[in-house]
């Protein structure tokens, strides 16, 4: 069997973070999150476990919502959604995330899509994945430029949600919610401790257990690349094509 790819741990690693959760909402463009999703669903079912709903934003086949995103939000209001990512062109050690740009708002010298609703369901969401590949200073920085999503709020102020884990193509941290301050907890393969302090604009916490990323068994790489793949090409042709290619 080939190799574990970089993809493919990322994958593993984002479906650790979702256990226990029944339902998980993805967006549009979140191919890694929605094959980790589906990776879940496939291991609880094989366990004889309760089914595991996940809802994509722009699938036919795994998309129960017939008004878009109205109903993810209303969704997530009532309590009906147990996980969601989120990413951002900066992300802080608060777990801050800025969506809109780069510079003093409004005259931002760089502009994103924007926020889209981001700060709603950072609140009301459980468990919220911060995921994003790049791993550089100028993504994750000491302090975002815009808020569009706060990580912490004050204690006078009812919040459900908020980061859970932050996970990039180098390390995947746990957000410590007392401290408002990220713990690296594990360090992907060819990684070394001073590469992520290298790479990392804000400070963090280092777990006493830090250990390197596992790679996934034979077994879940068979159903990865078997099930998995199958089901995500519907929603992602294009980015299951690339998972495909790289086996070759």
């Amino acid at each position: 069997m080939k190799p574990v790819t970089d993809r493919e741990r990322l994958i593993v690693t984002i479906a650790g973070l979702l256990q226990g959760v029944r339902h998980v909402a993805v967006g549009a463009s979140s191919p890694i999150p929605a094959a980790a999703s589906m990776l879940l669903r496939t291991r609880e079912k094989a366990a004889g476990n309760a089914p595991v709903r996940i809802s994509i934003l722009g699938s036919v086949k795994h998309n129960f919502f017939t008004n878009g995103s109205v109903e993810l939000f209303d969704c997530a209001a009532q309590g009906r959604i147990d996980a969601f990512f989120l990413g951002g062109g900066q992300i802080d050690g608060q777990g801050n995330i800025n969506l809109v740009g780069v510079g003093d708002y409004p005259q931002s010298k760089v502009r994103w899509p924007g926020s889209f609703g981001s700060s709603f369901l950072y609140f009301q969401v459980p468990r919220v994945i911060l995921f994003r590949e790049e791993h550089s200073p100028r993504v994750l920085v000491e302090k975002v430029d815009f808020i569009s999503a706060p990580g912490t709020s004050a204690s006078n102020v009812e919040r459900n949600g908020g980061p859970h884990a932050l996970l990039t193509s180098r390390a995947l941290f746990h957000f410590d919610k007392d401290k408002a301050r990220f713990l690296l907890k594990t360090i992907h393969p060819g990684q070394t401790l001073d590469d992520i302090r290298e790479a990392t604009g804000f400070a963090f916490d280092v777990a006493d257990d830090l250990g390197a990323t596992p790679d996934p068994d034979t077994g879940t790489l068979k159903v990865l690349r078997g099930e998995v793949l199958e089901e995500l090409a519907e929603t992602y042709p294009q980015f299951a094509e690339l998972m495909a290619a790289d086996l070759q």
